[in-house]
């Protein structure tokens, strides 16, 4: 006999739900390498995207950080200017008051000389007068004794005791 038959074959349950599987796995495969295709696409555009405003933001912080350094060192240099006139300044008024003081000191010195002088002056004046007087009172003294005799200077000093 014959095995061959014109009906076609009747599949069984497994077969139909195996089928059925594989179909479902097929399309899932697709629908899978069909969303990694897109999402690679996706990722090279980001990527192109960010790079593209990644040069711009680099670009701009470039600016942005020149223009802080150059306003940093004007300000740097305007306070050191600033900073070096109030030194000079400061500097001035020191010396000013320096050879304030060392005048002052030279003119206190030099009228203390002057003082000096005068006192000595003054101290010789006081004991030439006082030597002057001391020689003219020795002076008479004598005169006196010379003209007094000295018998009458006797009896004076017999007279006293």
């Amino acid at each position: 006999m014959n095995t061959d038959s014109t009906k076609p074959e009747e599949k069984g349950f497994f077969e139909k739900v195996k089928e059925t599987i594989e179909h479902l796995w097929d399309g899932t495969k697709e629908t899978a390498e069909e969303v990694k295709e897109k999402a690679a696409d996706t990722i090279d555009d980001i990527k192109a995207k960010v790079s593209s405003e990644k040069k711009v933001v680099a670009k701009k912080a470039a600016t942005a950080k020149k223009s802080v350094t150059a306003k940093a060192a004007k300000t740097a240099a305007t306070v050191k200017a600033q900073a070096n006139t109030k030194i000079k300044v400061i500097k001035a008024k020191a010396a000013s008051a320096e050879s304030k003081a060392k005048n002052s000191v030279a003119d206190a010195k030099t009228k203390a000389d002057a003082a000096v002088k005068e006192e000595k002056a003054k101290a010789k004046k006081s004991a030439a007068a006082v030597k002057a007087k001391a020689n003219n009172k020795i002076k008479a003294v004598e005169a006196k004794a010379k003209s007094s005799s000295p018998k009458t200077t006797a009896k004076k000093s017999a007279t006293a005791k």
